[in-house]
């Protein structure tokens, strides 16, 4: 099965407001931002939009909006909700939940630091997909979850689970195309490659700033090496911090105001934040916030 999720999706950052609450008129306006520049689509409630500081009120209800909100304003745009958990009790109430909320897709992280054997995972999953009737996209980052999903297991699973139809790939190791699987890119830095593979995409963090740049890497093929390369400074420096911290900054700096993170997370300090404004400044974006 083929589920078309777009090319180039976001992985929006959940804005908040002064006192640590979600802030809804930020989410809004960030999503029409995202949606205006090359973004197809968003994960809600991924790594990048702080779900692990998230309750399940505060979780479902953002989903929520994000697909009220894409119906609403962008009813081409396709919204994928993260409903990952390393206790699957847990991640059976968020994919029912999330599931009766209409999102487009789900994301479904492998159980992290509890660390299952593989039959464990495919134990975790199968009660997952037995929970929806959506489409699921795993989610494959083994340097959060302490364990790596081999591509041998992603197609077992994909095999075993009908509305297993996809994976986004955070392991450069295990970039390879696997029957019955769409691939997305889960490094902004392997975009080009998973494209040039003939596969489906990117979930993706620089596309909150370079989602124009991004969705011209699908559109114009012969410029993809040189537009890749263009960014290369983008995959340095917004590394500078956890992806949360400096995207959340620099959506700040260009005017789109999302507030900054949630302990643990903290915001960044003077050094890291010259890094991404001097970042900012070679690309223009500064100027044209100020224009």
């Amino acid at each position: 099965m083929t589920v078309d999720l777009g090319t180039i999706i976001t992985a929006v950052v959940t804005p908040f407001d002064a006192e640590g609450r979600v802030d809804e008129a930020a989410a809004v306006a960030l999503l029409r931002h995202l949606m205006d520049h090359g973004c197809d689509g968003v994960v809600a409630c991924g790594t990048t939009g702080e779900a692990a500081t998230l309750d399940d009120a505060e979780h479902l209800g953002f989903i929520e909006l994000m697909v009220s909100e894409m119906r609403a304003s962008h009813p081409h745009g396709k919204v994928i909700a993260g409903v990952g958990s390393n206790d699957t009790r847990h991640a059976i109430k968020l994919t029912e939940a999330a599931t009766a909320l209409r999102p487009d897709a789900l994301l479904s992280v492998n159980p992290y630091y509890n660390r299952p054997s593989r039959r464990g995972i495919i134990k975790h999953y199968e009660a997952v997909n037995g929970s929806t009737d959506l489409p699921i996209v795993l989610y494959n980052i083994p340097s959060r979850t302490g364990a790596d999903m081999p591509n041998d297991l992603i197609a077992e699973l994909a095999q075993s689970f009908e509305h297993i139809i996809g994976l986004k790939q955070a392991n450069p190791d295990n970039v390879a195309k696997i029957d019955g699987v769409q691939l997305y890119a889960g490094n902004d830095d392997l975009l080009a490659t998973v494209l040039d593979m003939g596969e489906a995409g990117g979930i993706l963090t620089g596309s909150h700033l370079f989602g124009d740049e991004m969705k011209r890497m699908v559109m114009e093929p012969e410029n993809r090496a040189q537009i890749d390369a263009s960014l290369s400074d983008v995959y340095r420096d917004m590394a500078i911090a956890p992806a949360a911290c400096s995207i959340k900054a620099a959506l700040n700096m260009i005017g789109v105001p999302v507030g900054g993170p949630r302990l643990p997370y903290v915001e960044l300090d003077d050094s890291e934040a010259s890094v991404i404004q001097a970042l900012l400044e070679r690309h223009g974006l500064l100027e044209a916030a100020s224009a």
